[in-house]
């Protein structure tokens, strides 16, 4: 068959059509899992002249679900594959386009997927998508998430924790539960690797004193309250804006654990020297606070703790930290600084300080 072309125009050359590269697709064949049932569908594949470049087996309740990656014949209907592997006494229940450079066996592919997950948690929606080879992958709140809503397996839930979810959505081909798994798995491993970044962390500091930084309990409250009653008046004030000089109980389990989000201590043998927050807002950003006490300010554990909650944030998708500051105060601006992060003031009266992470 001869290929169509152009009709040149006066004192032009010929344009020659180059034939079309043909697509590749990812087709889904339903079979009984028996001896030679692949083969003979390889087989028709071949008659077809369709190239096999890959193949992934995905057990079901009753037979087996052979996903093909294959690169077509040149203008080879649909249809005609279809029909060649019902011929075989299979079901081919899906064809859509797939791109040949994505073209790795599945557990290369999921691992690399967790790497560009923990290196980039805001993109783990985006990371699920691909795994599942889903239409669309949404962040919900947890209320509103509906597991039971299957929609006949075309609609899976990944609980992210106790506040927020991911819904996936396909439409071409129901999720199979080897492929939920793989993304169970992928969110479990990616949620302890979130766990494991509020982990202690000793300083290395010059003087070897040893100061390790670690969450919070409910067990640090006396602690902490000494931390309080050794802080200055002025201290103090930065932090809590109003003239106090001892906390009450009530509200040190608050500091230690606030709703919604985590406490960081700087410790120095039993002593707690300095205490900041991080409590994620439902717009996704998080608020945060530092009290270093006086006689340790200015040697870098202000910046430590801020660092520390800056990549906690990081670890959550949150790019946005914003904390209360006097006007005038440039403390908390320069400890920032310090830490690696851009500072902005409130329009409004500039007691409001946004913080921003590096891209």
């Amino acid at each position: 068959m001869e290929t169509s072309r152009a009709l040149p125009q006066h004192g032009q050359p010929a344009a020659v059509e180059e034939p079309a590269v043909p697509s590749a697709w990812r087709v889904r064949v339903r079979m009984h899992d028996h001896p030679g049932t692949l083969a003979r569908i390889a087989i028709r594949l071949a008659d077809l002249e369709c190239n096999i470049l890959g193949l992934t087996v995905l057990p079901v309740p009753g037979g087996v679900l052979d996903e093909i990656v294959l690169r077509p014949a040149i203008g080879l209907p649909r249809r005609l594959l279809v029909d060649a592997i019902r011929d075989e006494g299979c079901e081919c229940t899906a064809i859509i386009d797939a791109d040949v450079h994505e073209l790795v066996d599945s557990a290369s592919s999921t691992l690399a997927a967790a790497r560009r997950a923990i290196d980039d948690p805001a993109r783990l929606a985006e990371v699920l998508k691909e795994v599942l080879a889903a239409d669309v992958v949404t962040l919900v709140p947890a209320t509103e998430t509906n597991p039971a809503r299957t929609e006949s397996g075309h609609r899976a839930v990944f609980e992210l924790g106790a506040d927020t979810a991911l819904v996936a959505r396909r439409q071409w081909a129901p999720f199979v539960q080897l492929e939920l798994t793989r993304a169970e798995s992928l969110v479990t491993l990616l949620t302890a690797a979130a766990r494991n970044v509020a982990g202690p962390v000793v300083l290395d500091r010059p003087d070897g004193a040893a100061i390790v930084l670690r969450k919070g309990v409910p067990g640090d409250a006396d602690a902490v309250s000494e931390l309080h009653r050794r802080c200055s008046m002025a201290t103090l004030f930065r932090r809590y804006h109003t003239g106090v000089r001892t906390v009450p109980r009530r509200w040190l389990h608050r500091l230690l654990m606030p709703p919604r989000g985590t406490s960081v201590l700087a410790v120095f043998g039993r002593e707690v020297i300095g205490l900041a927050q991080l409590i994620p807002s439902a717009a996704g950003g998080a608020e945060i606070s530092l009290l270093v006490e006086d006689d340790w300010q200015r040697q870098g554990i202000g910046t430590a703790l801020l660092a520390r909650l800056a990549v906690m944030a990081e670890a959550q998708g949150i790019t946005e930290l914003t904390a209360d500051c006097l006007a005038g105060d440039d403390v908390l601006p320069r400890t920032a600084a310090r830490a690696g992060l851009r500072t902005e003031r409130g329009s409004e009266d500039g007691a409001k300080l946004r913080l921003f992470l590096p891209a």
